[in-house]
C-alpha cells in the first residue's frame, strides 16, 4: 500500500504494516517546513465505578499535569463532555484555571470545547479570564462536537451538520469579538455592539485551534487563521498520512495565510517489557468499544455509566481487536515508540498529543507518561 503526499514531495510506503509503522521515503526534496515536534498530554478524568471518588480522580489528574510540565510537556489539553462517568469534563475551564494556579509553565489548552453549545460572547469572557489565570498560556481548542448523546441533551434535534453550521459562524465572530466593539447578526445569534472582558493577555487573542477532519474542516481552519487538531483515532496510520494530505491541500488552496500548526492526537502507552505492553493493549481494545457506543448512543446510560458491554458486543467490533490496536495505535516498549513517532515528525506533525484515557488505572497511567518522558522524550531533544 503507498500513500503519495505531493505538497509536501514525500512519498509514505507501508512497508511495515503489521508494526503500523509508516516509512517514509525521500523524493526530491522536502519543504521548507520541517517542525521539531512538541509533545502534549490530552486527559480527562474518567470514572467506571461509584466506589472511586471524583476528587480522588481530579487530583490524579493534576498530578499528572504537573508530571508532564516538570517532563518538559508543551501543552495539556482537557476538553468537554456532559453527563457521562467516561469523559468528566462539563467546562474544561475550571479545571484549566486550577491547573493554571498549580503549574507555572506548561501551556493550557480546551480540547476542546463543543462550539453549538457556547454563545460566543461568553466564550469569549471565560477564555480571556483563564488567559490571565494562566498568564499568557492558554491554547483554544474548538470543535463541533461528536457525541449524539450529549447533542440529544443540551441541543434535542442538533446533528452533525447543524453543529458544524454553528462552529463556522462562532469562530470568526469569535476572533471579532477579541478586538472588542464588535456587534454580529447571524444564523444562530445576534447581538449589539460588545468587549468580552477581561481582555487576554495574549493579543488579539489565544492561539485558536479546531479539530479537524474531512477537507472542508481542514480548509476552514486554515482560511480563518487557526491550527488544526486532527486524530486517527484507531484506524491506522493510512488515515494519519490523509489527515495530513488534507491539512497541506488546505495550506495549498490559502497560500496568502501563514501556515498554521497541526497537531496529532493518538492514544499512547509506553511499557517496560512485553507484559505491560500486552496488557495496555487489551484495555485500549475494551476502551475503544465502550467509545463506540458511546459515541453512536446506543447503549442504556443509568447514573451517568453506560450499561456494560457483554463479550458478544465486545466481539461485534473487530476494527478494535488488540491486534488491530497493536497495529494502529502507539503502543509499545520506548524503542517501537520513538520509531513510530519519528515517522510523524516526518511527516511534519508540529506537535503530538499523548491521550492518556484509557480505563488505566492512575498508577498504569502514570508509569507510562514517567516512562515516556524518561525513554522516549530524550531520543528528539538533540535536534
Amino acid at each position: 500500500m503507498e500513500y503519495r503526499n505531493t505538497s509536501r514531495n514525500v512519498q509514505a510506503v507501508d512497508t511495515k504494516r503489521d508494526a503500523g509503522y509508516i516509512a517514509l521515503r525521500k523524493t526530491d526534496c522536502f519543504p521548507a517546513h520541517r517542525p521539531i515536534m512538541k509533545f502534549s498530554l490530552f486527559l480527562h478524568m474518567e470514572r467506571y465505578d461509584a466506589q472511586t471518588p471524583h476528587r480522588q480522580l481530579f487530583d490524579e489528574l493534576t498530578e499528572l499535569v504537573q508530571i508532564a510540565e516538570k517532563g518538559g510537556f508543551e501543552t495539556a489539553w482537557v476538553g468537554e463532555h456532559h453527563a457521562m462517568e467516561f469523559t468528566i469534563a462539563p467546562n474544561p475551564f475550571i479545571n484549566l484555571s486550577y491547573l493554571a494556579a498549580r503549574t507555572e509553565r506548561i501551556r493550557l489548552g480546551t480540547g476542546t470545547v463543543i462550539a453549538p453549545f457556547w454563545h460566543p460572547i461568553r466564550l469569549a469572557g471565560e477564555a480571556g479570564m483563564v488567559d490571565v489565570a494562566s498568564n499568557g498560556r492558554l491554547d483554544l481548542g474548538i470543535a463541533r462536537g461528536a457525541y449524539s448523546f450529549e447533542y440529544e441533551r443540551l441541543l434535542p434535534g442538533l446533528d452533525a451538520f447543524g453543529a458544524g453550521a454553528r462552529m463556522r459562524e462562532l469562530v470568526p465572530a469569535l476572533q471579532n469579538l477579541f478586538k472588542g466593539d464588535y456587534a454580529h447578526q447571524g444564523e444562530f445569534w445576534s447581538w449589539p455592539s460588545t468587549t468580552p472582558v477581561p481582555r487576554p493577555i495574549q493579543q488579539p487573542n489565544p492561539p485558536m485551534w479546531l479539530a479537524a477532519r474531512d477537507p472542508n474542516s481542514h480548509e476552514f481552519a486554515v482560511r480563518n487563521g487557526c491550527h488544526v487538531q486532527v486524530t486517527s483515532l484507531a484506524a491506522g496510520d493510512g488515515e494519519v498520512v490523509n489527515l495530513m494530505d488534507r491539512f497541506n491541500a488546505a495550506c495549498k488552496a490559502n497560500p496568502d495565510v501563514p501556515r498554521p500548526q497541526i497537531m496529532m492526537l493518538m492514544h499512547t502507552f509506553v511499557g517496560a517489557d512485553a507484559a505491560e505492553v500486552d496488557a495496555a493493549v487489551a484495555d485500549l481494545s475494551r476502551f475503544y468499544c465502550y467509545f463506540s457506543k458511546w459515541f453512536k448512543n446506543e447503549r442504556p446510560v443509568k447514573q451517568g455509566f453506560i450499561e456494560p458491554l457483554t463479550e458478544a458486543d465486545i466481539a461485534s467490533f473487530p476494527q478494535y481487536t488488540p491486534e488491530q490496536i497493536r497495529k494502529n495505535l502507539v503502543i509499545g516498549q520506548p524503542g517501537d515508540v520513538i520509531a513510530r513517532l519519528k515517522q510523524y515528525e516526518e511527516l511534519g506533525f508540529d506537535q503530538y498529543s499523548f491521550w492518556l484515557d484509557s480505563n488505566m488505572s492512575f498508577e498504569r497511567k502514570r508509569r507510562s507518561l514517567e516512562l515516556f518522558i524518561a525513554d522516549v522524550m530524550p531520543a528528539f531533544d538533540a535536534r
